[in-house]
């Protein structure tokens, strides 16, 4: 490691480090159910995940006039209201936050990186008061460094808008030579990445549609868990 400046992996959730697709996917359901409007394709339903919530209502054509409702049906099935099934513990009953799971292989990765000296930070688009919890729940929050998320109010609510606010945060100085590499699976982390002037290591194990990431300017795409810390280590060489 370079002693002159920071290595920074920030790290995506939803797809990347969590397959947190049921309860995303449950949550985003209620939303069209609650509004009476149809509900989208289940290859639509999976490109919500990724994009903050707003981007992908407005992406599947809900009125400008219904976002704002539409978020809050989310926020309160994601957050409070047990009514799903814990993929975890089948039979018991939890909010859509903790209906997913860590990818298999995960947690070892992150304790590899961290043990060679990276700074492990979690850049999400999903808010941050969503995002703590999330991590506390499932043991991630102890083997990152630091967890980034949107604003509550929406104000941070894209990829590039939260890498800033997390380099803001770290008060990261490339002049001091710091460096940095986003990991996700979307396009809004090769795209936030690439607003910023940075890289992107595409993890194919999560919600891309084919040939996503490579289109979205991806440096390298890995599609396997354990090439995690050994790529991101040849990067930063």
């Amino acid at each position: 490691m370079n002693p002159t400046g920071r290595k920074i992996v920030l790290l995506d959730l939803d797809g990347t480090l969590t397959a947190s697709d049921p309860g995303i996917l449950a949550c985003v359901r209620k939303i069209f159910e609650e509004l009476n409007l149809t509900v989208p394709s289940e290859a639509a339903l999976h490109r919500f995940i990724g994009p903050s919530i707003a981007e992908s209502l407005r992406i599947n054509g809900v009125d400008e006039t219904l976002i704002q409702p539409g978020i809050d049906i989310y926020r309160k099935y994601y957050n409070d209201i047990a009514a799903f099934d814990d993929p975890n513990h089948p039979g018991q009953m939890v909010p859509g936050r903790l209906c997913c799971t860590v990818y298999e292989g995960i947690p070892e990765q992150l304790r590899t990186l961290r043990e060679a000296g990276y700074r492990l930070s979690i850049a999400t688009c999903k808010p941050e008061y969503q995002a703590v919890p999330v991590c506390e729940h499932f043991g991630i929050a102890s083997l990152v460094d630091d967890i980034f998320g949107a604003s509550r109010d929406s104000s941070r609510s894209n990829k590039d808008q939260v890498i800033q606010y997390g380099f803001d945060q770290l008060e990261f100085d490339t002049q001091a030579g710091d460096r940095a590499l986003m990991v996700g699976d979307r396009w809004t982390d090769a795209d936030g990445a690439r607003a910023l002037g940075l890289d992107c290591l595409g993890c194919g194990w999560g919600y891309a549609e084919d040939k996503e990431l490579s289109e979205h300017g991806c440096y390298h795409v890995i599609d396997q868990v354990s090439a995690l810390s050994d790529t991101v280590q040849c990067y930063f060489k």
